[in-house]
């Protein structure tokens, strides 16, 4: 790994901007350079939303993610918005639910069940963030699992630690 551009987009309330966060500790767990960022419209729960976090080996001179080698999105709108005119390398990740056009081809692609995953096997859809930060994570593999849980468990609220170690958990699970 030199340097990762991540974005994460869906709708606002799916914790996506907290996953970015917890990606970026991981990151700086792992003695990485790491920059992170978000924007979401004034809507916040239901409006669109992105989280993005660079983590690179080396110094970061710009903070913003231009060039994303790995993008995933959570709705619809998410998709048709940031999974287009991405460099053939990026790594496309998306929800099970979005509806793909026959003709999107792009070369690293995958579907997983993230929501469906978050709401019938975690049992709780506040979890979503974590189902895919577990996914995310063993698609990248940028941290250690004990780095990742660190990270994970410095953001959760108390009293839910171990629903959401089930959740990074079930999320790694997802990716063959």
């Amino acid at each position: 790994m030199s340097k990762m551009e991540i974005r994460l987009a869906g709708t606002g309330g799916q914790g996506l901007i907290t996953g970015t966060i917890i990606l970026a500790e991981a990151g700086i767990f792992e003695n990485k350079f790491v920059a992170q960022s978000q924007s979401y419209g004034p809507e916040a729960r239901g409006g669109m939303c992105k989280g993005e976090v660079i983590i690179s080996d080396d110094k970061i001179g710009f903070t913003k993610v231009t060039k994303p080698t790995f993008v995933m999105a959570l709705s619809q709108l998410s998709f048709k918005k940031y999974c287009h005119d991405l460099d053939e390398d990026c790594f496309v990740l998306v929800d099970e639910s979005i509806e793909v056009p026959a003709d999107y081809n792009h070369k690293k692609f995958m579907k997983l069940p993230i929501l469906q995953t978050a709401r019938e096997v975690v049992g709780k859809m506040q979890t979503v963030n974590i189902v895919s930060i577990g996914a995310i994570n063993k698609i990248l593999g940028f941290s250690s699992a004990e780095n990742m849980e660190k990270a994970v468990l410095m953001h959760v609220p108390k009293g839910t630690e171990e629903l959401n170690l089930k959740a990074l958990a079930e999320g790694a699970k997802l990716v063959k």
